[in-house]
């Protein structure tokens, strides 16, 4: 499949859903807002950074620094970002700080770090557990949930350990991992429920829409009201492995995708997707709790749930639960981060939950969102690009609507599926969806 990209075109989520107002009122108000950086001639100091322009400095010093580089996150509340260096790099220090980032000063290295995980892949695959880089201690950060046990624990706990002190941390959770999957509303195929993630332009040009490859499991062809007539039909999908995604198509080739999102009463333009950063604040929309926001914890995790071993995902203290599976996580600015994949806990009592990136899905299955053009000097907003930081900022502030939108539309899921077709003029009445989207949706509240 062509990963050419397409010229603009609109491409997201409609949903006609109550979302949160709680989560609303985080979202909008400062959906537009930008933070002013400090000025470029002041560089001894950190600079103030909104998290996308933060996601592109990290970028670009992970690749001036090179070994000495040893991750990065964003600071939410002093607005940094802060980069870890090797100890003894005093040199790299210095280009951090002339960047306009704080420095920190760690022991263990990107390679320490990623060679302690590929040891946990090889002596600690056991479902049930995750483990991912967490660059604010600077270790790796491994999880276990309560199917974790006896001899299964022992074998964690002493992988663990093996790795040496101050490699690792360990941590049991209350929860089951699992995928978000369930009966219900929202979108459906063979008797299951997920959530739809964002509208997407294929590599052929036609609508499409991304979701959660496991989802993928229950049939090829989904549905916007339960026991329905198809609307999409599965393209692609990948679940377990490399990642978690599914590319959906709809069935109609005129199916209308506007690339904005209605957060109850307003409507968020959706521009682009971009990278996740670690202390990045998120939101989540799904068919079953609507919207919830909390932080990016950590990148590239490797999460085993009980069909299989997925990699590459995003881990997060976001709340989920069954139905939710596919749906969105973005910024407050408007950026499209991640499609829910699965987790522990729920939205009383709170736990961990696993993202797919959406620029690494995009990239898969050769599909656009929003622009589909990288932002010129920032590396932003390609799908493959976004990781730039200019990307997120632009993402994020695209996301923070689609957030709002996208989380809308996850929760549309069913309902973005509809309302998007309706757009299309080709399927249920967005009203139809709206209705359903209220039952779900209203009076939810974040959850953090």
């Amino acid at each position: 499949m062509s990963h050419k990209r397409i010229p603009k075109r609109k491409a997201a989520i409609a949903v006609g859903g109550v979302v949160a107002l709680g989560a609303a009122a985080i979202l909008l108000p400062s959906a537009n807002a930008s933070q002013d950086g400090a000025p470029d001639d002041v560089a001894a100091a950190p600079r103030t950074l909104k998290a996308g322009d933060a996601s592109d400095l990290a970028t670009r010093l992970a690749g001036t620094l090179g070994d000495a580089y040893a991750g990065a996150w964003y600071d939410g509340e002093e607005k940094r970002l802060v980069v870890n260096v090797v100890r003894g790099e005093g040199d790299m220090a210095l280009k951090v700080r002339s960047a306009g980032a704080e420095v920190r000063e760690v022991d263990n290295s990107i390679a320490e770090l990623e060679a302690g995980a590929g040891t946990l892949k090889s002596e600690a695959t056991i479902p049930g557990t995750s483990w991912a880089v967490d660059p604010r201690t600077n270790k790796i950060l491994v999880t276990a949930d309560s199917t974790v046990t006896g001899d299964k624990w022992d074998q964690l706990e002493s992988t663990v350990e093996s790795l040496g002190s101050g490699m690792a941390t360990l941590k049991k959770s209350e929860g089951t991992f699992r995928t978000f999957v369930s009966g219900g509303d929202a979108i459906f195929a063979g008797g299951a429920r997920c959530s739809l993630g964002f509208n997407v332009t294929a590599g052929d040009g036609s609508p499409a829409f991304l979701t959660a490859g496991h989802c993928a499991a229950a049939g090829d062809a989904w549905s916007d009201q339960q026991g329905g007539e198809p609307i999409a039909t599965v393209d692609q999908a990948l679940f377990p492995g490399d990642g978690d995604f599914a590319l959906v198509r709809y069935d109609d080739p005129a199916t209308e995708a506007p690339s904005e999102v209605d957060v109850g009463g307003q409507t968020v333009p959706i521009v682009q997707a971009a990278e996740a950063t670690v202390g990045q604040q998120v939101f989540r929309m799904g068919s079953t709790t609507g919207l919830a926001d909390g932080q990016v914890l950590g990148l590239d995790a490797t999460v085993n749930y009980p069909e299989g071993t997925v990699t590459g995902l995003i881990q997060t203290d976001v709340c989920a639960e069954p139905g939710d599976s596919g749906g969105s996580l973005f910024t407050q600015d408007g950026l499209a981060i991640g499609l829910t994949s699965g987790g522990s806990g729920d939205c009383t009592v709170g736990g961990e939950t696993f993202f797919q990136p959406v620029t690494t899905a995009l990239e898969a299955v050769g599909a656009t969102l929003g622009d589909g053009v990288a932002a010129a000097g920032d590396g932003g907003a390609g799908a493959g690009d976004q990781a730039g930081a200019g990307d997120q900022a632009g993402a994020e502030e695209q996301a923070g609507g689609q957030e709002a939108g996208a989380g809308a539309g996850d929760q549309a899921g069913g309902q973005d599926a509809g309302a998007e077709q309706d757009g299309a003029g080709g399927h249920q009445d967005v009203q139809e969806q709206s209705d359903m989207g209220s039952s779900r949706h209203s009076g939810l509240t974040p959850t953090h």
